[in-house]
């Protein structure tokens, strides 16, 4: 999507808060003993309180009204009974609609004590982030936001998940440019414009670059079963420094 008057932003907006407060509050009931359903029930309530409503759900019937994903999955966990347990690294991932208008963000934080490790896979997902940021301008070609990634967690000792990526958005959940790589690829050479809205999210990795589909048709983890570190802001390309609508 381009944003073509001050109602869209101020519609992307509102959105994104909505989907960052169920974040937050998502994250502050993680620990030890809940179960990613009970996860789930607590952020569908503050979508449903502000009259949002999930987008994995809408657009694409997935059986929950968010992602949850644990340790070696790297995306699109249903949320079940697993219970959470200490060391164990959750990732939430939450999208919604509200008046036509969709936002998208994510977070993989730690349930201590946990190891280093999980710290810093944690801790690079959202540096490569805002390494990516610092690309993110009218003219710049999209492969530069992969090239920041990529670099980010290679300096970090890590890699990336290839078959996973960031993607435009807006009026609906995914929109062109349908893919934004966390590695640069050479043949993604679109050129940024004022006005788009994008969905970025590393996925940091300790070892695999690939994933595979569970046999339940979403979730998909690393292929050897390494660590996953996400972090997901949607945001708009501006003249200066990129609006990041999904933060607080």
């Amino acid at each position: 999507m381009i944003i073509t008057s001050e109602r869209d932003l101020e519609a992307l907006k509102k959105i994104g808060r909505i989907v960052a407060l169920a974040r937050e509050e998502m994250i502050k009931n993680i620990k030890p003993g809940i179960t990613t359903a009970e996860l789930d029930r607590i952020g569908e309530e503050v979508l449903s309180k502000y009259g949002a409503r999930s987008a994995p759900r809408y657009e694409y019937n997935f059986p929950g009204a968010t992602c949850i994903s644990i340790n070696e999955v790297a995306a699109h966990g249903i949320p079940d009974e697993r219970i959470v347990k200490e060391g164990d690294l959750v990732n939430i991932d939450i999208s919604a609609e509200l008046d036509g208008y969709f936002a998208d963000t994510g977070v993989t934080i730690t349930v201590e004590p946990s190891s280093s490790l999980a710290k810093k896979l944690c801790e690079c997902s959202k540096s490569a982030f805002y390494k990516a940021m610092e690309k993110v301008r009218p003219g710049v070609k999209l492969n530069q936001i992969g090239r920041a990634i990529h670099n980010e967690a290679r300096n970090n000792g890590f890699t990336v998940i290839k078959d996973l990526t960031g993607h435009g958005i807006g009026k609906r959940l995914h929109e062109e440019p349908e893919y934004v790589p966390n590695f640069f690829d050479k043949s993604q050479d679109y050129l940024l414009k004022e006005g788009l809205v994008l969905a970025i999210e590393p996925f940091i990795s300790a070892g695999s670059e690939f994933t595979v589909e569970e046999k339940d048709g979403w979730t998909l983890r690393t292929e050897d079963k390494s660590l996953v570190a996400q972090y997901e802001h949607t945001i708009v390309v501006t003249k200066g420094e990129p609006i990041i609508i999904t933060e607080l």
